[in-house]
């Protein structure tokens, strides 16, 4: 009797610790750091010594969309500033994307003998941790324990060091990702230091140290590099040196309020603790079940590196600088441009469904820099695909900000050529299409007009902007951009079934090869395979110009089978064929096969994309490519829960078998989406939602928010071997 009570209540011990495991747990903070070296993860075998480019991402303390981001730097102007595979650390700075910009103001606990060039730290990997609102490293060269954790607005930084050792840091105000046009750096209390940084926007920093300051000095070395270090008086000790940093793109003055607000009173464990439970928050609101623990954690870890930028910028009284420098507060948070080419696919509807009141504030941030410049809406790289967010969240209830604002803005990206708007609009508007550069054995790096893109994603925005225009009335423009976004089709070239650049006379570029890349000729960051089926808003249009299904099929299955040609390119790897997922332009083509009824195709390669690329490498911690501020992520967690936004300008979701067997998504509405799955095979027979059978492959977002059942019922298909 008593051995069996001993077994129920190991069991019971057993469950309720599983059933305590945080979600936060699950998030492994230095996934995507990590950089590809092997030729089958590549898909090529390497021969340059430059380093391929890995996800980009970086590990340190940050909350959701916040200002701050505390975290390590390895390599100045590389992605993130964090490279895993450095075994250096220069400092730890409070800004990051993963663009090779940022990394504002770097801070590192120094000791004993260093100069102006070497003072860079050694460190293991086995004395590192990090989880979300956390980071933590031991300094080998200065014996130091370094504790990062943040705020919206601030930093906390918790050095412990040896006993003996005097305690001073150093402030690299210098450096940063981007190149620094001025610094300021002035201790002005017996605790406090403040200044400011200009590289990437102009931040401003104010800090309160726990121990008093004995002085600054500044470290040259006789050429362009210098460092100041701030000194402490009786550092000697076991009690860490304590350092809180307020920060604000406004001034000095809003960074010490914002320290007030946000940290001043704060214990290091209280503001950890708080970040983790903020974290808690918006993860569980998606919980799942089933699924292996891999699955889970790479979902959760996918979830969090989706919620990391846009960042804010306004402060905690609403101050913001705006982009004509000038200082203003219109009652909204500010944030940065989010990264539109790539995250319009997918990540800005997550976003919106998680988080809708920031991408409201978003899209308050890119209405106001559109106004004050020049009348156009921010753009990023090819098109103007704010058209395509503002579409889609407004379609799917989310109305707090001022429609009308933000359609005359891209109205005017899609109607008027003009400095600030799209490129090459003169030309798309007088013939449909943008030409590219007649010339032969272009390299990859050189950049041109990359006019097939820009004409298939103009066109997808014509029509995100139509949508917009329909929802206000406004049927003149609403006939003419629909008509616009048919111009894809004007590039496309019947004879050998790919997009193809046309030159000024018209006819086709002679040098055409679908299997060579280019940076940005013809295509950006692609070739031709990994543009196919582009774009989204008409599948029967787009798969209409190949004469059958027969011949749709034919070309897909080239697509995943013709073998990648070897070409080394830093920015594309991760290769399925020619099927590239470690860039973002063929993001859409794995579901293709769905609009000519072989669906199970789709998934087949959709589980193949989640089970391999994004835990790649030796560590485990590469993705296949740029996670392009969370555009990444948000593929691997719209399709692990079984949805994904094919058209996200649409408010509907295509259908897909998601990894888990139940999965419970908090609206915002308050109600409760669940997904459930019937089975592990690749083959959906049937979709029914609230009891009802769905006709077809897509689920609208206006059936999803009432909050009912989802049932994706599968069964397995026998493949022959590959």
């Amino acid at each position: 009797m008593k051995k069996a009570l001993c077994i129920v209540l190991v069991l019971f011990t057993c469950v309720t610790a599983l059933a305590a495991r945080k979600l936060t747990d699950y998030v492994n903070p230095f996934l995507g750091t990590t950089t590809l070296w092997e030729p089958e993860d590549l898909g090529y075998v390497r021969h340059r010594e430059t380093r391929t480019w890995g996800a980009e991402t970086f590990p340190g303390a940050a909350l959701p969309n916040a200002m701050v981001q505390a975290t390590p730097v390895t390599m100045y102007h590389s992605g993130s500033g964090y490279q895993y595979e450095d075994s250096t650390i220069f400092g730890f700075a409070h800004t990051s994307k993963g663009h090779w910009n940022l990394c504002h103001v770097p801070i590192l606990p120094v000791t004993g003998q260093f100069d102006a060039v070497d003072y860079a730290s050694p460190y293991s990997h086995e004395k590192e941790s990090a989880r979300p609102g956390y980071y933590q490293v031991y300094l080998d060269r200065y014996g130091v324990n370094v504790e990062l954790t943040s705020t919206l607005r601030c930093a906390y930084h918790r050095y412990s060091f040896r006993p003996a050792d005097d305690k001073a840091i150093l402030v690299d105000i210098t450096r940063s990702n981007n190149d620094v046009r001025e610094w300021s750096l002035e201790v002005n209390g017996k605790n406090t230091f403040s200044g400011s940084q200009w590289g990437d926007g102009k931040i401003y920093f104010y800090a309160v140290t726990n121990y008093d300051i004995e002085g600054m000095e500044q470290i040259e070395d006789g050429t362009q590099s210098l460092v100041k270090v701030i000194r402490f008086k009786d550092s000697k000790g076991e009690t860490p040196l304590e350092m809180k940093i307020g920060f604000s793109f406004v001034s000095v003055d809003n960074a010490r309020a914002n320290l007030e607000q946000e940290m001043i009173s704060k214990t290091f464990e209280e503001v950890a603790s708080a970040a983790d439970a903020e974290w808690e928050k918006l993860l569980s609101r998606i919980t799942v079940k089933g699924g292996t623990e891999r699955q889970k954690g790479l979902f959760y870890s996918t979830f969090y590196r989706s919620f990391l930028w846009p960042c804010l910028r306004s402060d905690c009284n609403g101050d913001y600088t705006d982009v004509r420098g000038n200082v203003v507060n219109n009652g909204f948070r500010y944030y940065t441009d989010p990264s539109f080419w790539d995250d319009h696919r997918n990540k800005l509807i997550l976003l919106g469904l998680i988080s809708p009141d920031v991408a409201v504030d978003v899209i308050k941030s890119i209405s106001d820099k559109g106004e004050k410049n020049n009348g156009y809406m921010p753009t990023f790289f090819h098109g103007d695909h704010a058209s395509t967010f503002i579409s889609g969240i407004w379609q799917r209830g989310i109305h707090d900000f001022d429609l009308e604002k933000a359609y005359k803005l891209i109205l005017k990206n899609a109607t008027v050529p003009g400095r600030g708007g799209r490129r090459y609009m003169d030309e798309y508007l007088a013939r449909g299409w943008i030409a590219d550069k007649d010339t032969t054995n272009l390299p990859y790096y050189n950049e041109f007009k990359g006019g097939v893109q820009k004409t298939l994603e103009y066109s997808y925005d014509d029509y995100a902007t139509a949508q917009v225009a329909k929802i206000l009335g406004d049927e003149k423009n609403y006939e003419f951009l629909m008509k616009q976004s048919q111009n894809y089709k004007k590039v496309f070239d019947p004879s050998t079934g790919f997009y193809r650049g046309r030159i000024d006379d018209g006819s086709w570029y002679a040098d055409f090869d679908p299997y060579y890349p280019y940076f940005q000729h013809m295509w950006r960051e692609a070739n031709a395979w990994n543009v196919l089926f582009y774009p989204p808003h008409d599948p029967q249009g787009v798969f209409g110009l190949y004469p059958s299904k027969e011949a749709v099929e034919a070309k897909l299955d080239s697509l995943f089978t013709e073998p990648w040609r070897g070409y080394e390119v830093e920015n594309m790897t991760g290769f399925i064929g020619q099927y590239c997922h470690g860039n973002q332009p063929g993001h859409n083509i794995p579901y293709a096969y769905y609009f000519i009824g072989k669906q199970e195709k789709s998934q087949h390669y959709i589980n193949q994309i989640l089970d391999t690329f994004y835990d790649m490498g030796a560590e485990h911690l590469a993705y296949s490519g740029m996670d392009d501020a969370g555009e990444m992520s948000s593929w691997y967690v719209w399709n692990a829960i079984g949805l994904y936004t094919y058209s996200p300008a649409d408010p509907e979701y295509i259908v897909t078998v998601p990894l888990f067997d139940k999965v419970k998504f908090k609206l915002s509405n308050g109600r409760t989406l669940t997904i459930r799955k019937k089975g592990n095979g690749e083959k959906i027979t049937s979709i029914r939602y609230g009891g009802k059978k769905v006709n077809g492959w897509f689920v609208k977002d206006e059936d999803l928010r009432k909050g009912r059942t989802l049932k994706i019922k599968t069964f397995a298909v026998l493949r022959k071997k590959e």
